[in-house]
């Protein structure tokens, strides 16, 4: 092997790359054969349809350590066919004898990575589309279907054509009452769903940095709806600490400051300045009808939604509770809550954030995908809907003729609040 400074300046989607294919370098066009530390799937996307694969392969699970499940998709169990999906996804679990397992426990994406299971420098992969949520902690994850999942869990490996990088750096600091998914919305009514050409997205600059954990996860989970392959934050001191209070074997992690990218690596800079970010809502039907909160402010809602992966974390949480303490939510507005898993809600309930929600007339629902997957207790029809999901295509979260908007916790829960769209800015000052 080269030796590391006669190396071309490679970016950290490259780097972690390489260390996957096993090489010192790779270039962007490149197809190479990479190593998967880490398989994730759910009941949705998981054993349902890779089970009867398997089966007619007669083939086995690689690296069952390497292997984690999570019921997320159609828990609580409602009906006859999500009882279905649900007992394959258990008797699978059991009859493989897999040792990650997480049943009714929260959303894949917040509870894989609250057990500890992602880490700096991992390759992994994941059966739903939010699975670059895992690149917050500088490692390369990214979505792929059933057959390619099969392929992995077999081989432990898969085929990828090395990526361009395309990098968002924001300097300065965000305001009080901005988030990660008002620059998420800013990014993407910017450049569109197709944005991130399916390349790899790296967030950096001094406002990235400054972004606690569960905030860098929202900016690399809608690294999605930007149409990127992942969405990669190089890891520090706060990933580092994270990864400590998840159990996670932090001595194992070595010197975190090689998972950077070089100096002078090609990529394509954009340059953004968090100091004057607002608030961003996005109308219907699209996350890129983008724009800052004041082009909606006074649209009537009908019901406030705190929940997915995108906008439930105990982080998220806390925001909407720092807007609501004290008081409650407009007459004929429904405030639903469906905390993002068990330990942000069990979080929330400690520190007094769930009572806050509670008192101000919040109705709690189950730790999981919920009506941002259109499970569960979904828009009905005709509603206006403000949201902290990451999507609001028509008929996603319930009726075709539901209204949705996005916005950041804040913001939902100051259109709760007064019963109308509304900059939380107004409500927090």
């Amino acid at each position: 092997m080269k030796p590391r400074e006669s190396l071309p300046a490679q970016t950290l989607a490259q780097k972690l790359i390489a260390r996957a294919a096993g090489r010192p370098s790779v270039s962007p066009g490149e197809i190479v054969n990479c190593k998967v530390d880490l398989a994730m799937f759910h009941d949705s996307s998981g054993p349902r349809r890779l089970k009867p694969m398997l089966e007619e392969l007669g083939a086995q699970i690689w690296d069952k350590s390497r292997v984690v499940l999570v019921m997320d998709h159609y828990v609580p169990e409602r009906d006859d066919e999500s009882r279905r999906i649900v007992r394959i996804a258990r008797d699978w679990a059991r009859e493989q004898d897999l040792p990650h397992v997480y049943d009714s426990q929260g959303i894949c994406h917040v509870v894989v990575a609250q057990h500890g299971h992602i880490r700096p420098g991992m390759f992994c992969v994941g059966g739903d589309s939010h699975s670059p949520t895992g690149g917050a902690f500088g490692a390369y994850m990214f979505g792929i279907g059933s057959t390619e999942m099969l392929g992995v869990v077999v081989t432990g490996e898969i085929w990828l054509r090395v990526p361009q990088t395309l990098q968002m750096h924001w300097r300065g600091r965000l305001q009080k009452g901005v988030t990660a998914k008002d620059m998420m919305l800013h990014m993407i009514g910017r450049f569109g769903m197709n944005g991130g050409q399916y390349q790899a997205v790296e967030f950096a600059g001094p406002a990235v940095r400054a972004l606690a954990m569960q905030e860098r996860m929202t900016l690399s989970n809608m690294s999605a709806e930007l149409g990127a392959q992942v969405g990669l934050i190089a890891p520090d001191e706060v990933t580092a600490a994270w990864l400590q209070a998840a159990g996670a074997p932090v001595s194992e992690l070595g010197d975190l400051s090689r998972w950077q990218s070089d100096e002078g690596a090609a990529m394509t800079r954009h340059e953004f300045d968090a100091g004057i970010l607002a608030p961003f809502v996005a109308a219907p039907h699209s996350p890129a009808n983008a724009d800052v909160v004041t082009l909606y402010s006074g649209t009537p809602v009908d019901v406030a939604y705190i929940g997915a992966c995108t906008g439930a974390k105990l982080d998220d949480l806390r925001a909407a509770a720092e807007v609501l303490r004290g008081r409650r939510v407009a007459p004929g507005v429904r405030l639903m809550v469906a905390p993002a898993s068990q330990k942000d809600q069990a979080a929330a309930r400690e520190e007094g954030v769930l009572q806050v929600l509670l008192d101000a007339g919040a109705e709690l629902f189950p730790t999981a995908c919920g009506a941002c997957a259109g499970y569960g207790e979904t828009m009905g029809d005709n509603t206006t809907v403000i949201s902290s999901t990451a999507r609001n295509f028509k008929g996603r979260m319930g009726s075709a003729t539901a209204q949705v908007y996005l916005a950041s916790p804040y913001t939902v829960a100051a259109s709760a609040l007064r019963g109308v769209i509304t900059d939380p800015r107004e409500v927090l000052a």
